[in-house]
């Protein structure tokens, strides 16, 4: 992999006035505030000329009253990821970074992800969809156990509980259910789980994660000191080919454009699976997306300006 094509060749003054757009009101608002801040931080640095928007209830006013020439967005979930934030940027004329409007909604739905991939023959792991008691006793007659439990519209691991029997399941879809009415339970995958990143068309090194917790959660991902990131990620060069050509097929399912970051998990027989796609990965000092970059030969200012550059592009 060549950094060099990576890299935004643009002088800063290319980008105008920059607006990074954080926080929100999703239930990821305080992993936003942090990579807002921290994306914020590294364009200032570079000399761009950019300043911080907490997405709130005044934010259409703010957007009319401020000069902003283009949009970093760091907003995770929904209101931010999922299309609306992207349409109404467009509707205002202010080009963003990240993916457009379909391939924002698209992904931050997980049932209609895996709908897309099931119809391109893409490997999934099966699921059902909950809206009952009735619901999971016959998920788990179909799918056995262990299962996991997610909101369908929710990221960073947010509702999400793996089980073991029926009771348990029925407790995870009531307590997932007051983060979405819209509830997925998948099939456990027993073995490894992998974390891709796409940047400007390209495929950052795979990351291996290792957890002693029951799966990559929320403290896992955002407050633990215990969690593992191989890189290089310990599979054969074939095989690490496989999973690099795999996540590159499901971001092109979904048309993810500029950068995005694929989870995917490994069972006992070597086979991939993939869990989802986000498009507006998070940007912390515990977060995937620079690790990867870093490992690219992409520092955490470059990889902001790489984002940011992206967005001077013509969408499809």
């Amino acid at each position: 992999m060549n950094a060099e094509t990576l890299k935004s060749q643009l002088p800063v003054t290319a980008f105008g006035r920059v607006a990074v757009l954080f926080g929100g009101k999703s239930a990821e608002r305080e992993v936003s505030l942090k990579s807002g801040n921290a994306v914020l931080q590294a364009l200032q640095a570079a000399g761009v000329d950019a300043f911080g928007i907490d997405v709130g209830e005044d934010f259409l006013q703010r957007l009319l009253a401020e000069k902003i020439d283009r949009a970093f967005i760091v907003l995770h979930g929904r209101g931010g990821e999922d299309g609306s934030m992207q349409g109404l940027l467009e509707c205002a004329g202010i080009p963003y970074t990240g993916s457009g409007i379909l391939a924002s909604a698209l992904a931050m739905d997980k049932l209609r992800t895996k709908q897309v991939w099931q119809s391109l023959g893409l490997p999934t792991p099966r699921h059902a969809v909950l809206a009952s008691a009735e619901d999971c006793r016959a998920a788990a007659a179909e799918l056995g156990f262990p299962l996991i439990v997610k909101p369908a519209h929710e990221g960073s691991s947010i509702g999400m509980a793996k089980v073991a029997d029926v009771d348990a399941l029925i407790a995870a879809w009531q307590d997932a259910s007051q983060y979405d009415s819209q509830v997925l339970v998948e099939q456990w995958i027993h073995g490894p789980e992998y974390t891709i990143a796409l940047l400007r068309g390209q495929v950052l090194p795979p990351i291996a994660l290792g957890t002693p917790h029951s799966f990559y959660d929320y403290d896992a991902k955002y407050l633990a000191s215990d969690t593992q990131y191989r890189i290089p990620c310990g599979l054969a060069a074939a095989k690490e080919e496989e999973l690099k050509s795999l996540s590159a097929r499901a971001c092109e399912a979904v048309g993810t454009q500029g950068w995005a970051r694929v989870d995917v998990m490994q069972d006992a027989a070597g086979q991939f699976w993939l869990l989802e796609v986000n498009t507006v990965p998070g940007m912390t000092d515990h977060s995937l997306v620079p690790m990867a970059a870093r490992a690219a030969g992409l520092d955490f200012q470059q990889l902001v300006l790489a984002i940011l550059a992206d967005s001077l592009e013509a969408r499809g």
